[in-house]
């Protein structure tokens, strides 16, 4: 080889390796491309699945920091991504609660420093999302410096399910235990046998029964309540009752606490878990039943022993039961009643025999009889059967749907009835065409007979005398018709007298309407005393009608004299008293009032106030009607004076309901008048406008100064007033639309202040179209 070729070889030797190089090169490269390729899809996959899975990874370092996939936060209700445990805290709707944050971060401290895992519910803020998380340590080749691995599963259906099954528990362990509660309670023995027939349970009415110290001791010694029946023990009643699948029921005799009882022993199978039984006791029923069979045998005898019939028909409408009267009263033989017919047979029969009353449509009377047995309440009818009885039937419904009728054969009572009735009409007919007044009063002082006369001449109504009153009743009506009341002690005196002193007495008695009557009780033999009255009217009517009317003047004056007296003192006194309290409540001397005592005393102030008005216009009308009345007339200035008088009223108007208009213009000027008796005048006036107006009226007040004339129109366009109505009015004779007296004499009043004047009082009112009242006053 030459100089020159050497380096030629080695050149070529070199790029022989490289080129050897290169390819292993490129062929390694290949290889891990491929395995990073593989590595990559393998770490998508994962990533992938980690996306779907059920359970959310969170990896919780050592200096708090956390690492979590998206999905976390959307998990946690968070708007961003969550970098610590910290982050996942102070949220209101999202996130931790406090408490629970603050128990994670417990327990992940705690695995991070030994290692342990562990297992804890937690709740999403803000909803009703429940999160599991299992914790424990991360790999540490992984996380070398002591991470944890947080694994979040959303079991919020599967923890609902456990709550849901735990409460279902609850619930069924509660019931039950008020079951056995309530079985260990009743007053009934019960107990409970397993498949094998053996007592399993038995409650403490059963221990008592028996006579045993607890439950426990009647289970192990195989205690029985209930002794052997034909060679056969309880249990194996109860093993035929679980055979045959039924309710078993059966009544046996049994000692219990030591005395011999009725029971009916129920023996209840249930299934594979064995027989149920318990224990009523029928004693006392029994026993009931046999005193009901004891006396309804009492009873029977004794309906035959009665002289009226009863029939007794049970809930099925047949007939249970007939004694012989009623076999009697209706011709029934005792095998026909022996079919226990039913209730309308029963009627049938009774057609057939001729022992009901005769009937246009039988079919709808016998459907209406049927009804009795519908009814709760009892009834009653009578019978006329064509034979001429009378027969009384009585319905009494029983309470377990059955009826009892009993017929009373009153035929005899019905002829003596009727013979009494016409002796009576005939005394009757006889005192009422005598020309005395009569009436019988009993010992007892009850009146029991009287005519006619007697009861016109008292103005006594049939309703009042039809109940026999007494004497002392009757007094206070009969007082009414005598001229002086007081007297009618007079005639009961009499009455009392000749009742008990067997002895005649005689007095007159003077009626209100004049009428004079003689006036005599003679005793009757029966013990009875006749009082009777003769009109002695036509001989002293001139005289005694002279002699009541001159007294009846003179009692008038006297009561006149002595209302008018006493009325200042008797009325204004209380009433003084009664409107100065209450304007001290009002004030609060008593204390503070609540918004409804002050509404009570501001009705009494104005009831007072009201009252004292009308005491003032009953007195200033009757001194004006004597002439007594002073007037004290000065200058007033007219428009002013009758604002005033209207500003006055205009409460009572709102009130009302009734606008209250002035037209005042011409009245504008100075007039010579008593401003309190005028005043007075046009506030009555006022008074009766607004009072009896409607509540959408109008009232109008007008005055007018006329040369040497004061005129006061007050008007309304209320519904008026007739003209027969009009004069006794305005004469204080009629009556307000409340009924009122008072009220009349306000304008009775108001007329004789004017005219005490010398003014002139009118008014005209036209049914439909109002009222007005003119006032016209002569200037002095």
């Amino acid at each position: 080889m030459t100089d020159d070729s050497l380096p030629i070889a080695v050149i070529g030797i070199l790029l022989a390796l490289w080129l050897v190089g290169a390819t292993v090169a490129i062929w390694i490269g290949l290889s891990l491309w491929r395995q990073s390729l593989k590595t990559l899809r393998q770490t998508s996959r994962l990533a992938r699945l980690l996306e779907t899975a059920p359970a959310f990874p969170v990896v919780v370092k050592g200096d708090g920091r956390i690492e979590a996939a998206d999905r976390f936060s959307r998990l946690m209700g968070l708007p961003a991504s969550v970098t610590s445990l910290t982050d996942l805290g102070g949220h209101q709707d999202a996130g931790l609660a406090s408490a629970d944050l603050a128990q994670l971060e417990d327990r992940v401290r705690e695995t991070q420093r030994t290692g342990k895992d562990f297992v804890m519910p937690l709740a999403v803020a803000g909803s009703d999302r429940r999160l599991l998380v299992v914790g424990s340590i991360a790999d540490a080749i992984i996380y070398p410096n002591g991470a944890a691995l947080l694994w979040f599963f959303d079991a919020t259906d599967n923890i609902r399910e456990l709550e849901k099954r735990t409460h279902e528990s609850e619930e069924a362990r509660a019931a039950f235990a008020a079951l056995a509660g309530l079985i260990e309670a009743a007053p009934l023995p019960m107990w409970h046998r397993n498949p094998d027939m053996k007592l399993n349970f038995v409650n403490r009415a059963y221990v008592e029964a028996v006579g045993a110290t607890d439950s426990d001791q009647v289970v192990e010694d195989g205690i029985e309540l209930i002794e052997p029946e034909n060679s056969r023990d309880a249990a194996s009643f109860a093993a035929d009752a679980l055979k045959a699948g039924e309710q078993a029921e059966r009544i046996v005799a049994a000692t219990c606490s030591g005395e011999r009882r009725q029971l009916r022993v129920i023996d209840i199978p249930l299934g594979n878990s064995g027989v149920a039984g318990l224990a009523i006791d029928v004693q006392d029923l029994s026993d009931a039943r046999n005193e009901l069979r004891e006396l309804s045998e009492a009873q029977r005898d004794l309906l035959n022993m009665m002289s009226a019939g009863v029939a007794q028909f049970g809930t099925d409408r047949t007939l249970s039961f007939a004694n012989l009267p009623f076999q009697r009263i209706f011709a029934f033989r005792d095998q026909w009643l022996a079919e226990k017919p039913e209730f309308a047979r029963v009627l049938d029969r009774m057609r057939e025999n001729g022992r009901l009353p005769e009937v246009r449509d039988f079919p709808s009377w016998r459907s209406e009889r049927e009804d009795w047995f519908r009814i709760t309440d009892p009834s009653e009818e009578n019978w006329l059967l064509s034979d001429g009885t009378h027969l009384r039937v009585l319905t009494q419904p029983v309470p377990n749907g059955g009826l009892i009728l009993i017929f009373e054969d009153r035929t005899e009572q019905a002829q003596l009835a009727s013979a009494r009735d016409i002796l009576l009409r005939v005394r009757t007919a006889t005192f009422d065409n005598l020309f005395e007044a009569i009436a019988v009063f009993a010992a007892d002082g009850r009146i029991s007979l009287w005519n006619r006369l007697f009861a016109e001449s008292w103005g006594l109504s049939d309703e009042v005398l039809v109940k026999h009153p007494r004497l002392d009743e009757l007094l206070p009506l009969l007082a009414q018709h005598l001229k002086k009341p007081s007297q009618i002690s007079i005639l009961g005196e009499l009455v009392r007298m000749t009742t008990t002193n067997r002895e005649q007495r005689r007095s007159k008695a003077a009626f209100a309407d004049g009428r004079i009557f003689q006036i005599a009780t003679i005793p009757l033999p029966d013990g009875n005393a006749l009082f009777t009255m003769l009109d002695m009217s036509d001989s002293l009517k001139m005289e005694q009608a002279l002699r009541d009317r001159n007294a009846a003047l003179q009692e008038a004056d006297a009561i006149k004299a002595r209302f008018l007296a006493n009325m200042s003192y008797e009325f204004r006194t209380p009433l003084t008293s009664i409107s100065g309290f209450a304007d001290l409540l009002k004030a609060g001397v008593a204390g503070a009032l609540n918004d409804k005592a002050e509404e009570y005393v501001d009705a009494i102030i104005t009831s007072a106030d009201r009252l004292s008005e009308q005491i003032n216009t009953v007195l200033d009308y009757s001194q004006s009607e004597a002439g007594a009345l002073p007037i004290e007339p000065v200058s007033v200035e007219v428009a002013a004076f009758l604002q005033d008088l209207a500003h006055d009223k205009t409460p009572f108007a709102a009130e009302r309901g009734v606008s209250l208009h002035l037209q005042l213009e011409e009245a504008r000027g100075k007039f010579p008048l008593d401003p309190k008796r005028i005043g007075q005048a046009v506030g009555n006036i006022l008074d009766n406008a607004i009072r009896y107006h409607r509540a959408d009226g109008e009232v109008l007040l007008f005055g007018r100064l006329k040369g040497n004339t004061l005129e006061i129109v007050v008007s309304d366009n209320g519904n008026g007033i007739k003209a027969e109505e009009l004069s006794a009015i305005v004469a204080g004779q009629g009556r307000g639309q409340s009924g009122g007296v008072l009220q009349g004499l306000g304008l009775a009043l108001a007329k004789q202040l004017v005219e005490s004047h010398g003014g002139r009082f009118e008014m005209d009112s036209r049914p439909g179209e109002g009222t007005s009242v003119i006032i016209r006053l002569p200037r002095a």
